[in-house]
Order: C-alpha cells, then structure tokens, then sequence
C-alpha cells in the first residue's frame, strides 16, 4: 500500500511534464500526419463524390447550390425561375467546367477556405459573398445576390461542402491552373484565327456568338466574345488565364489535362484571337480595376505598371522576359 501511495504521489508530481511529453508526441503525430496528407496530395488529383451529399436540409441547400452553379441562367438569369439576376445567359459552370469540381477548370474546392481573403484587382479583403457576387457583376454583366437570399446562401453551402469533402490543399494537383510553357515570342492573335477556325468555329460559331439552348434560356456552347460575353477585366479576358484553362479543357471533346490537344503556344495564340478587343467587341467597362498598379497580373491588359514593359507586351507577351524582371527585383509575378 505504501509503495502505491508513493507511485500516485510521483505520477502527481510528474502530471505537468507528462502532460507535455504527451501534448509533444500527438503534436509530432499530427505534424507526421500532415506531412504525409501533403505528400498525398502531391501525388493526386482533387476529386469530387457528389453521392455523398448528405440527405439532410443542408444537403438539399448544397443540392441547389451546385444546381445554380451548372444552370446559372435558368435560375437566375435574365429569364430566371428564381430571380433575375444575371445580365447575359452565360453559366457559372462555362468556366468552372462540372460546377466547380473539375481539375485544372477554375476548381473552387478551395474557395471556402480561402475567403474572406486579399483580392488584389479589388485591392481590398472581399468576404466569400461579395467573391461570389464579383462574378454574377462581371462575367455575368448583373446585379448581386442580396446575402441573406437562398441563392447566396446555397452557393456558400455548396462551396463549404466542396472544401470539406474533397481533402485538398495548395499542393493537389488539379486546384490550380495547369502551368503553360513560355515561348520566346509574343501571342499572335494571327495564328490564333487559323486554330480558332480549326478548333472552336464548330461549337462557337464562326462569329464566335456561341450556340443557344432551343428554349432561349441559356447556351449549349457560351459566346466567347460581344454584348453578352464576359467583360473586359475578368479573368478569362487575360491571355495567360484563359490559356491555362484552355490547354486543360479545349477542344471539350477531345482535350484533357494530361493529354492537352493544344501546345503552351497555341494555347497562348487562341487566347490571344478569343481576347483582341481591336476585332472583337465586348461589353463596356465603366471602371477598371486594380487600385494598387504595383499588384497587376502580368497578363492584365491596361497600365500602369510596376516595370517598364509597354501594356502591348503585357497582353501578348513575350511574357519571360517580364517574369524575369520582376523576379530579379524579388517581385512575385502573377497572372
């Protein structure tokens, strides 16, 4: 009895060491597990279960949610069932392909996590609602989603379960764009009309006008430029950007992100045809953004900027020469 007594004095005494000891060794634990999550995800590709939407009421707000994302302009656009709030017929899955769940299509798997966040062209921290209503004001030319509408609060329902479901981090492959290889010459957007009329005419149309739904409702193949595309400071209207989705996407029937149709350069050429606002009309911008110049993409198409390269060269490149500038001024290129 006595030597037990001084066995639970001595563990009394040691509690707060071995606390530590143990808080120590499930910290090493939980670091060792998150090292080899990271790993993991290096090695895979973001993927989506859409079967395991819960059968609850949230479940049925993330249902609609996704709903919105893929018929965007059957629900809210400028004939919508729920609301009219888009200005064009454009869907939000056009561009984020399979409602945001596609790798390298714009995924949001992350979009949940990363908001409220810094936006540069805003130049401000935007909360996840107004991320959301930037691209019903831009790319869909509307008018935003008052915050407590079911709309708003189903597309956030939507994008948290996409962040909780699919495990991903900076690291998976599949978040960001696919990365393009730079030539040593700039975009032409030349070459860009020939492989246009090789690659995209037969769904776009010739007029690149797009191809509509019988019903008028929405687009079986979105326009890609004129009054009702996307506008002028979106960001598929930046070479770089759309050439990224584009080699991983494009032709939709034939492409994949492992086995891209299109080169780095042709990527970059279409691109640079699709967004060359000399021959292709698009909707007016009133005002451009990106208060602070010194934190415009590269790709943006309007100065100033924080270098000394004309806005030409930003829109079409030769781009290496601009990233190495601003890497040998210990700058950090975007685009």
């Amino acid at each position: 009895m006595k030597k037990s007594y001084q066995f639970i004095i001595f563990l009394v005494m040691l509690g707060p060491a071995l606390q530590v000891f143990i808080s120590c060794n499930e910290s090493a634990k939980g670091a060792l597990v998150e090292a080899k999550a990271s790993v993991a995800n290096t090695n895979t590709i973001v993927s989506i279960d859409t079967t395991k939407i819960p059968d609850d009421k949230y479940g049925d707000e993330v249902r609609y949610g996704r709903e919105l994302m893929l018929h965007t302009a059957y629900y809210i656009g400028p004939n919508g069932i729920n609301g009219k709030y888009l200005g064009n017929k454009m869907n939000c899955s056009n561009c984020h392909q399979d409602a945001g769940a596609k790798p390298y299509s714009l995924n949001l798997a992350m979009s949940f996590r990363n908001y409220p966040g810094y936006r540069a062209r805003e130049g401000r921290v935007l909360s996840l609602a107004e991320r959301i209503n930037n691209c019903i004001m831009h790319p869909h030319l509307g008018k935003p989603l008052p915050l407590d509408s079911k709309e708003m609060v189903s597309i956030m329902c939507y994008l948290k379960w996409l962040n909780d479901s699919s495990r991903v981090d900076n690291s998976t492959k599949g978040i960001k764009n696919l990365e393009l290889t730079f030539p040593d010459v700039a975009a032409s957007p030349e070459r860009g009309n020939v492989l246009f009329a090789a690659n995209c005419a037969r769904c776009h149309g010739l007029d690149g006008e797009g191809k509509m739904q019988p019903n008028g409702v929405t687009y079986i193949y979105p326009p890609l430029w004129g009054p009702k595309a996307y506008q002028p400071g979106s960001s598929m209207h930046r070479i770089v950007k759309l050439a990224q989705w584009l080699m991983a996407n494009m032709p939709y029937d034939k492409a994949t992100y492992n086995k891209p149709v299109l080169t780095s350069a042709d990527a970059l050429d279409l691109a640079a045809f699709i967004n060359d606002d000399k021959i292709h009309k698009r909707p007016f911008v009133k005002e451009y953004q990106y208060p602070n110049y010194k934190e415009k993409a590269i790709d943006y198409d309007r100065g100033p900027f924080n270098d000394t390269f004309s806005d030409a060269q930003h829109k079409y490149g030769p781009y290496k020469p601009i990233i190495d500038y601003w890497e040998s001024k210990g700058m950090k290129p975007t685009f």
